[in-house]
């Protein structure tokens, strides 16, 4: 399984617009060779290297399975209509929150789940929720890297 962007390769640096030095709206995500047997997708964002900490930019789950890409700008809510949920992440909202480092370069990664199961977790859980809810259905996994320094 395979994870990419149209708007930065992996180890690239990610452009501005997907930052909240800019319009803070998610990239467009895609992805291939799912496996056969996958029931559902999930996706966790994240920044390693954080002060305190991995920061938390995303928490998606219950993507369907025939879906391939995640769009740009995918409104903050819930729940969305094909049936995607979001969770909340480290600013305690819901949907994606961009890069934003307090100083140097920092990698965000984009993680995707295959999964053997539909989720049965409410709208707004947090990523140890959602992590607690893949352990023994996780068939693959696949993971894109985009690098970010603020301009002062």
């Amino acid at each position: 399984m395979k994870i990419t962007s149209r708007a930065f390769n992996d180890g690239e640096m990610i452009p501005m617009k997907y930052t909240c030095d800019g319009d803070d709206v998610s990239p467009p995500l895609e992805w291939d060779n799912v496996p056969e047997n996958t029931k559902s997708l999930a996706l966790i964002s994240d920044d390693p290297d954080a002060p305190g900490g991995t920061w938390v930019h995303w928490v998606v789950y219950d993507i369907p399975a025939s879906m391939k890409t995640l769009t740009e700008n995918i409104r903050p809510e819930r729940e969305l209509s094909s049936g995607i949920r979001q969770g909340n992440n480290d600013w305690s909202k819901i949907g994606y929150g961009g890069p934003c480092p307090p100083s140097g370069t920092h990698r965000y990664y984009f993680k995707l789940y295959a999964l053997n199961a539909v989720l049965s977790l409410k709208p707004g859980a947090t990523k140890e929720q959602l992590l607690r809810a893949m352990k023994g259905h996780i068939l693959e996994e696949a993971q894109l890297m985009g690098k970010y320094q603020r301009r002062r």
